[in-house]
């Protein structure tokens, strides 16, 4: 059960960052592209940016356009895949020089995932700009949060220019336990949690989930006519391998079998949209992984023909489909166990591991998680900024 139910208001929540969540004009508007309500903000200070190839305002990276507006960008931190986005996932991320701007870049990712005093010295202002999406596994939020700590420990303002979650409008799966709390899984909420980065970020605060319970001083600049129900493309693929919309809907069903034997499609161009192994015995569709650069060198299976299906025109998904872990697992006859340690880990518990080696339906583990899931919805409901 979630614990600490401290559940802000809408008129105490929207006090604290600032500003309204939209008008009436009609316009959708990005976080980013609301200069008027953060422009004079910072202003005059000394900025860091938390972004990634993501961080766009149409055509223009958010770095550029603050960089014309004459605002001092001391530092730019980079999360999981590089500033750039050029990085596979888990690679390391290295410090360097961004040569258009010649503005520092300090990695978050890897050994650094949290900013050290060291590198917070001399900030003023921290802004976070990265396009998530929606699950509790993908890093982006577990570097916000560990970004909110190190802001809060020294004494520095952040600031999170708000964007869609294009999984908005489901929230779905087991709630992450303390025991199995890591990078790819930080807080007490569900795998599909139904918040933007801006509605997690006052959550994360309000609970008192940074560590020793510390508050971040926390600007959030909302989107302007945004609903959780609204459908939204990504204009720039979040990471190297989601790279379109299909495989951003499938992430929270497929994403497991990261953590079991099979393939998910690392090493071809349609990753999270397929799901193999090489026996024939798993389906009729087939795909050979290979090492593309910037999206996976030496995957899973390299070479290998692997059997199994092809998801790129199945229906977007409205929850979490358990029915292919179900499936393959069922499938599975190999000496070693289907699922990897990894799998517990993804799923913040290891109940659904056993859940599905005892047998269960998917519709019977899914009752499970609806106390959790309602208990979680009724916190939610405190720190939302958008009509669902």
């Amino acid at each position: 059960m979630i614990r600490g139910f401290f559940l802000l208001s809408f008129l105490s929540f929207f006090s604290m960052i600032g500003c309204k969540a939209g008008n009436d004009d009609g316009k959708f508007e990005l976080g980013a592209e609301r200069v008027a309500l953060y422009l004079h903000e910072i202003e005059g200070k000394n900025v860091g940016l938390l972004v990634n190839h993501t961080s766009m305002i149409g055509d223009t990276h958010i770095v550029d356009f603050l960089v014309e507006k004459n605002i001092d960008i001391k530092k730019i931190f980079a999360p999981e895949h590089g500033f750039r986005g050029v990085a596979d996932a888990g690679e390391l991320v290295n410090d360097n020089i961004d040569e258009k701007t010649g503005i520092p870049v300090v990695s978050v990712y890897g050994k650094n995932k949290k900013p050290s005093s060291e590198m917070m010295e001399g900030l003023d202002v921290v802004i976070f700009d990265i396009q998530d999406v929606g699950t509790r596994f993908y890093t982006y939020i577990s570097s916000m949060h560990y970004m909110m700590e190190a802001c809060a420990e020294n004494d520095i303002k952040m600031i999170v220019f708000d964007r869609p979650n294009p999984n908005g409008n489901i929230i779905d799966g087991p709630i992450l336990q303390p025991d199995f709390k890591s990078f790819v899984g930080m807080h007490p909420i569900p795998v599909v949690h139904g918040l933007t980065v801006g509605e997690l970020a006052g959550m994360i605060n309000g609970e008192g989930w940074l560590k020793d319970g510390v508050k971040c001083d926390l600007q959030v600049v909302p989107m302007n006519n945004y609903k959780h129900s609204d459908s939204y493309s990504l204009p720039v693929k979040p990471s190297p391998n989601l790279p379109n919309d299909q495989s951003v809907a499938l992430y929270p069903s497929l994403c497991f079998f990261e953590g079991t034997k099979m393939s998910i499609g690392r090493g071809t161009f349609f990753p999270f949209q397929v799901i193999g192994y090489p026996d024939e015995k798993f389906g009729e569709s087939t795909f050979i992984p290979k090492s593309i650069e910037g999206m996976a060198k030496h995957p899973k299976f390299e070479g290998q023909k692997c059997y199994g299906v092809d998801l790129r025109k199945v229906p977007r998904p409205e929850k979490i489909e358990l029915s292919y872990v179900i499936k393959f697992y069922n499938l599975w006859e190999g000496e070693e166990s289907f699922f990897t340690k990894y799998f517990s880990t993804l799923a913040g518990t290891d109940q659904l591991r056993k859940q599905i080696e005892s047998g269960m339906s998917e519709t019977e583990i899914e009752a499970t998680w609806k106390i959790d899931l309602d208990a979680y919805k009724k916190l939610r409901s405190g720190y939302l900024l958008y009509k669902d």
